[in-house]
């Protein structure tokens, strides 16, 4: 019994670790800066800060996300 409670115990224990350090992004609008920028923590809207979106699992996704939404300026090509 008891090798079977602490078996319980590091599977539960393991799993808590691995949601917690997911990293997940927002998509937010900074009118100080007039861009959308990419966070990694969940965005207060208030002040400077007029929208957020999200999360997202990975950066990439946010940056997809960030290209579809018609409020985020698009950015001019580098060159």
């Amino acid at each position: 019994m008891k090798p079977l409670m602490l078996m319980a115990v590091l599977v539960l224990g393991t799993g808590g670790i691995a949601v917690a350090e997911e990293q997940l992004y927002w998509v937010v609008g900074n009118r100080a800066t007039n861009k959308c920028e990419i966070v990694t923590s969940n965005p207060v809207i208030i002040g400077n800060i007029w929208f957020g979106d999200g999360p997202y699992r990975s950066m990439a996704d946010a940056e997809l996300a960030r290209s579809t939404i018609r409020a985020c300026p698009k950015e001019a090509p580098a060159g």
